[in-house]
C-alpha cells in the first residue's frame, strides 16, 4: 500500500509540474531552440531533450503499465523543474525566448503557463 501512496504522490506532482501536452512536447523538441539548450554528455542530445521525450512516452503511457522507471523519472522531473524554477534567471521569468525558458520547457513546463 505505501508503495502505491507513493506513486499516486509522484504522479500528482508530476502532473503538477508537466504542463504541457505530449503533443506540445514533441513539438518543441521538433525545434532547433529546443536542441541549443541543456548540458550535452559527449556532444549529442542534451540531458533535457531526451527526458522531454521520456515524459512523452509516459504522458501516453496507461497508469496502470507504469513501471518503476517511470516513477524514478517522473520524480527526477519534480526535481529538475523545482530546483531550476527556484535558481531562476528571476528577471528572465516572463521574457518568451530565454534559455532557461526553453531548457524548462525540454522538461514539459512552460513557465509562462502560471
Amino acid at each position: 500500500m505505501a508503495q502505491r501512496d507513493d506513486h499516486e504522490e509522484i504522479r500528482r506532482k508530476f502532473h503538477e509540474v508537466v504542463n504541457m501536452t505530449p503533443e506540445e512536447i514533441e513539438d518543441w523538441l521538433e525545434t532547433a531552440e529546443s536542441r541549443k539548450v541543456g548540458f550535452k554528455r559527449d556532444g549529442g542530445e542534451s540531458v533535457g531533450h531526451a527526458s522531454g521525450r521520456r515524459i512523452v512516452g509516459i504522458l501516453r503511457t496507461p497508469e496502470e503499465d507504469l513501471d518503476g522507471g517511470d516513477y524514478a523519472h517522473m520524480r527526477k522531473v519534480v526535481g529538475f523543474v523545482a530546483r531550476h524554477r527556484a535558481q531562476g534567471p528571476h528577471e528572465e521569468y516572463r521574457i518568451p525566448t530565454s534559455r532557461w525558458r526553453y531548457s524548462l520547457m525540454n522538461w514539459g513546463h512552460d513557465p509562462l503557463r502560471e
